[in-house]
């Protein structure tokens, strides 16, 4: 067997293992396949005969090309808005479908919470805790010393555990909303009506509903003056909002989205019991200009 026929077979035979920990990272599907196919980009153009240990390499390549997509999520999710029309850019093509299967195997609830942690706690909470992988394995991906990165892990841990066991951390409504965010950029509909209560209501304004309908075939929430329903405000939201960003709301939490940091949307939500019960949309320019909206920095956790 030749050099390439031997990397193939064995970059093939990890590429189960590789994807599970990239979906775990990043809760898309979509995501996790394109880290994987970057690692095997990355190994063609190596010198893979000086490769000691070719899954840890692999490995720690797809986790370090995770790490990036958490860090640039914010970024990438800001795409701006034609001034005249707010049109939405074209995005990538998600797998929702697939997504759900994914998380039904993983756990909605886990991927919920992954996504409240910051890009290195999520990175050393899933390779240890999930992977097994040891802290000095670890800390070269995140660049923190071994030290750093089991303080990590163990935060993120007692995060984790908190968030399934305590309801009051379940009812915090910035986690909440940060989880319905997540949610609905991954088209997890599970994790969505986990979120929702079931008689939630969803209303937005005439300017988001005609904003929705022009862009309705570059992946805008499809808005009605009123949505009622967890099924049907879950569907409403599932695979979109992609660029909402977590936000205080005239002091609340909700959310926005603000193309080159103008908000041009306000999300108001009400929360009872650990559960969403109602969503408004603002995007009449003159109710927004009267909202006071504070963009939260979602990996710091500070205001810009």
């Amino acid at each position: 067997m030749n050099k390439k026929d031997w990397l193939t077979e064995s970059f093939e035979e990890a590429r189960h293992h590789l994807e599970s920990i990239a979906f775990r990272m990043l809760g898309s599907s979509g995501e996790a396949e394109d880290a994987v196919q970057e690692a095997w980009i990355r190994l063609t153009r190596s010198e893979s005969e000086k490769i000691e240990n070719l899954g840890g390499w692999l490995t720690t390549v797809v986790a370090r090309v995770c790490l990036d997509k958490l860090r640039s999520r914010d970024r990438w999710r800001e795409e701006q808005l034609d001034e005249s029309g707010y049109e939405l850019s074209d995005e990538e093509v998600a797998n929702p479908e697939k997504d759900i299967l994914l998380a039904d195997s993983v756990g909605a609830a886990l991927l919920v919470v992954l996504d409240i942690l910051s890009p290195a706690e999520r990175i050393a909470y899933v390779l240890h805790d999930l992977f097994d992988l040891s802290f000095d394995e670890i800390a070269p991906v995140i660049d923190r010393s071994e030290a750093a990165t089991r303080k990590l892990a163990s935060r993120a841990r007692r995060r984790v555990i908190g968030f399934d066991n305590s309801e009051r951390e379940v009812e915090r409504p910035r986690e909440i909303i940060s989880a319905f965010l997540a949610a609905s950029r991954e088209g997890n509909f599970e994790a969505l009506i986990k979120l929702l209560h079931p008689d939630v209501s969803l209303q937005a304004d005439d300017t988001a509903v005609k904003v929705a309908e022009i862009n309705k075939s570059r992946g805008a929430p499809p808005f009605k003056p009123e949505i009622k329903g967890a099924q049907n405000v879950a569907n409403t939201f599932k695979g979109k909002a992609a660029a909402a960003q977590l936000a205080l709301v005239n002091g609340a939490f909700g959310a926005t989205w603000a193309p080159g940091g103008k908000p041009v949307v306000a999300f108001c939500f009400s929360i009872e019991g650990g559960k969403i019960t109602a969503i408004e949309i603002v995007m009449d320019q003159k109710r927004l200009g009267g909202i006071d909206i504070e963009i939260i920095d979602s990996e710091q956790g500070s205001h810009l």
